[in-house]
């Protein structure tokens, strides 16, 4: 065993202990490489639309992927294709199951029909066209920092959080030809992490508010929720609006319909809702909510329930909202998908149709499909094996059409 993973092993059993408080086909089919995919002529963006399919970034230290996978009606998911990304996956220092120690690395844009992925190990952003389930047009960018890590889009507006060094944000224009750098978007978050950041100390995600007026950043050890107010011109402030988290550790982001955001909080596996004010300012309305697991760090909303990724002990939690925005368990156990022997080191989410929901597992290299049942229950469909589970790197990232 290598140094490194001596190293994470003794944290894992840590994290095991102190119950996280420290803070997805078994053989793909073609490898598009990059000279394939720049044959398609830019021309053809705006008619490019993802179909029934779910995405998965490989994070590979070698090489970044993108696995790709139909869609059934039914839920369930069959292998379509695999394609290399131009550019190298990362992996945080310590960190226990996910490398990548965010949300929102992989992420496809409806309006112009682009698959988004970041490239930790490379420092660039990655974009696709997609067609169905097929990615064509590859783009390559680089992101202006060390270790990119999520990215979130609002219009024809993309931005990208870099977690390592200071930190930052830079923004980009989607185009019909594809991204273009946005000049004067460049935003420090003023950390004071290396260049391969550690994952308790790293950002957790880069957000747009629902209405694109504000942009949203989550630090971790720093325990604070900044907030960008962006301008006409698609530029944020020159410095962020920086609130005191009400929870320890704030992770991922989610909006409910109301356009209230809702803050996942690792260390105590805690939901916390805010209105977030024109002036950057966030108002508590509803106090941090237990779900009683362990290490709660991803959140997606499907529909009228909000699900979240405890990967301190492999399961999912769902919650409702009452017509007042009100959060509750949609259980008393606060389990709506339990833990199985090929569901092990939960992760990342994500969500189609608003009935289904697909949870990656980084522990056993596996990608869960499941149902949305009308209470808010989850009922396993599909499962996907052979993906790159957790070790000197793993999978994280994924997305869904």
């Amino acid at each position: 065993m290598s140094r490194h993973n001596k190293r994470r092993s003794k944290l894992q059993k840590r994290l095991t202990v102190l119950g996280g408080g420290a803070v997805a086909v078994a053989a793909a089919v073609v490898m598009v490489n990059g000279a394939s995919a720049a044959q398609v002529s830019p021309t053809r963006h705006t008619a490019s639309k993802a179909d029934h399919a779910v995405f998965v970034q490989g994070n590979e230290l070698a090489g970044n992927t993108i696995r790709v996978f139909r869609r059934g009606d039914d839920g369930k998911l069959t292998a379509a294709g695999k394609y290399a990304t131009g550019g190298k996956g990362g992996d945080q220092t310590d960190a226990p199951t996910d490398s990548l120690a965010s949300q929102g690395s992989l992420v496809y844009d409806h309006r112009s029909g682009r698959l988004l992925t970041v490239n930790a190990g490379s420092g660039t952003l990655t974009s696709f066209a997609v067609h169905g389930q097929k990615l064509t047009d590859r783009q390559i960018l680089p992101t202006g920092g060390d270790f990119p890590s999520s990215i979130t889009v609002s219009g024809d507006l993309a931005y990208v959080m870099n977690a390592g060094g200071a930190g930052s944000v830079q923004g980009f224009r989607i185009t019909s030809k594809g991204l273009k750098p946005l000049g004067g978007s460049s935003r420090s978050l003023a950390l004071k992490n290396e260049k391969v950041p550690l994952f308790s100390s790293s950002p957790g995600q880069v957000a747009f508010t629902p209405d694109g007026r504000d942009l949203v950043v989550t630090t971790k050890s720093a325990n604070t929720i900044d907030v960008f107010p962006v301008g006409k011109d698609g530029l944020p402030a020159d410095k962020p609006v920086v609130n005191k988290s009400a929870g320890m550790v704030p992770f991922a982001i989610a909006f409910d319909k109301s356009g209230r955001m809702l803050v996942a909080e690792a260390a105590n596996s805690t939901v916390t809702t805010y209105k977030v004010r024109h002036d950057g300012e966030l108002k508590t309305v509803q106090a941090s909510l237990p779900n009683g697991q362990n290490v709660l760090c991803w959140l997606e909303r499907a529909g009228d329930f909000f699900y979240g990724g405890n990967t301190g002990n492999s399961t999912v939690s769902g919650y409702r909202q009452d017509a007042h925005g009100r959060l509750a368990l949609t259980n008393e156990a606060g389990i709506a998908a339990a833990p199985s022997g090929t569901s092990q080191g939960v992760i990342d989410l994500a969500v189609a149709a608003d009935k289904f929901v697909y949870v990656q597992n980084a522990t056993s290299g596996t990608v869960d499909g499941f149902r949305v049942g009308r209470t808010g229950a989850l009922t396993k469909i599909t499962t996907i094996t052979g993906l790159p589970a957790f070790a000197a790197s793993g999978m994280e990232g994924i997305a869904a059409v």
